[in-house]
């Protein structure tokens, strides 16, 4: 983890749809098709097809265009890379909510505001 876990919070997962493509893309047991990932993340063909051109430029998701039989297939994997960075921009989001979640009590337990901490570093 880097010094400051806010410098981890890559924008390329820190989208909200990005984020939902790639967990479900990781949480799937194998690759899924543009539909199939289309109506998990709620998109349209177009934002899908928009957050795909991002995430594939990035090396973070691999698409093959096959057909079976006269009908084109679209199918999209996450790749090593891209599943090692959205494990690590995982753990950065983690240890910065669970420092805002602390925060967040302390003000509760206390009725006061935490003074000079940033949450999220070291």
């Amino acid at each position: 983890m880097t010094a400051n876990a806010f410098d981890a919070l890559t924008r390329l997962f820190h989208e909200p749809k990005r984020l939902a493509i790639m967990s479900a893309l990781c949480g799937a047991d194998r690759a899924m098709t543009f539909n199939e990932l289309k109506a998990v993340c709620d998109l349209t063909d177009g934002n899908l097809s928009r957050h795909l051109t991002t995430l594939e430029k990035s090396r973070a998701v691999k698409i093959k265009k096959s057909f079976v039989g006269v009908k084109p297939r679209t199918t999209v994997s996450v790749t090593a890379e891209g599943r090692r960075r959205f494990i690590e921009y995982l753990d950065a989001l983690e240890e910065v909510l669970r420092g805002a979640a602390e925060a967040v009590q302390g003000e509760r337990d206390e009725g006061t505001v935490p003074r000079g901490r940033v949450v999220g570093a070291h």
